[in-house]
């Protein structure tokens, strides 16, 4: 056995979760799962089977399941035991509790309570991700999950389009598509894009081009399984918005929209998308 059962503190242990290979679980961790006197998860289905492999026994100890779905419901029962001195632990599905998780409001409102909220940190899909990717380390911008309307989504994209860091994302399998056709619409077809898909398993696979190659490349071949998407920060050209549209001005006193489009975009190796929205915005203004 890898861990050491001892009385903890009182107080919310925030447990940090493998992404895929259990034995990504940092020895604290397990020490924390030994040694707790309640446990709440994300998934209690997830958590059993990592008890399991471990070999550390439930015995007669509580755990429930806490998810976006009955959060305000059970967060009352577990404030109950933080109040009953107990050392609670905490996991989400995987990876670090709090990102992209359900926990924000739990451990929120414990430490409002004045209760021992502490940390066991361990793996993370954003940061696994992002050191897989190739893309630029040094400054980065975790959005998670975009929204799922179409016309929300899009403006998010639009307020993320001009940060200059790499982005990360979290993104379903089955909404993959439509996220990509939303990006090369917002943003162009030639940004760098990366896929991380099953990271830390059998299949872990990264996936680098454009936004316009994965996109056909994912047309071609649905992906499935845990995905983070990532985005290179944007192209710089040295224009700004102002000098394009300047140019277009005049392209479009003597083109259709699409042609001066095409001619200005080619005349700076511009994407044509992102220049053909340009344009598109000075007529609807």
């Amino acid at each position: 056995m890898n861990y050491h059962c001892q009385k903890l503190k009182s107080g919310l242990y925030l447990v940090a979760t493998p992404l895929g290979s259990a034995r990504d679980i940092t020895l604290r961790a397990l020490d924390v799962l030994c040694s707790c006197d309640a446990l709440a998860a994300e998934d209690t289905r997830s958590m059993r089977k990592l008890l399991n492999i471990h070999n550390i026994p439930l015995k007669d100890r509580p755990i429930l399941s806490y998810n976006d779905f009955n959060g305000d419901r059970v967060r009352p029962t577990i404030m109950n035991w933080l109040n009953s001195n107990m050392a609670v632990a905490y996991a989400s599905d995987a990876g670090m509790p709090l990102i992209a998780d359900p926990g924000y409001q739990l451990s929120k409102q414990a430490a409002e309570a004045g209760f021992y909220v502490t940390a066991v940190p361990g793996a993370s899909a954003c940061i696994t991700a992002l050191s897989l990717s190739g893309l630029p380390t040094d400054r980065f911008f975790f959005e998670g999950f975009l929204p799922v309307s179409k016309e929300k989504r899009r403006q998010k994209l639009k307020e993320l389009s001009s940060i200059p860091s790499t982005l990360i994302f979290y993104e379903s399998p089955k909404r993959l598509i439509k996220m990509f056709e939303d990006l090369i619409a917002i943003m162009g077809e030639n940004r760098r894009v990366v896929i991380a898909r099953e990271l830390t398993k059998k299949f872990e696979q990264i996936i680098s081009g454009t936004l316009g190659e994965l996109h056909a490349l994912i047309l071609k071949k649905p992906l499935k399984g845990e995905l983070v998407v990532l985005l290179d920060r944007p192209l710089t050209t040295g224009l700004q918005d102002l000098d394009v549209k300047a140019e277009l001005r005049i392209a479009l006193s003597e083109m259709t929209l699409k042609d001066a489009s095409d001619f200005v975009a080619s005349a700076h190796g511009l994407s044509k998308r992102y220049v053909y929205n340009l344009a598109l915005s000075m007529r609807e203004n």
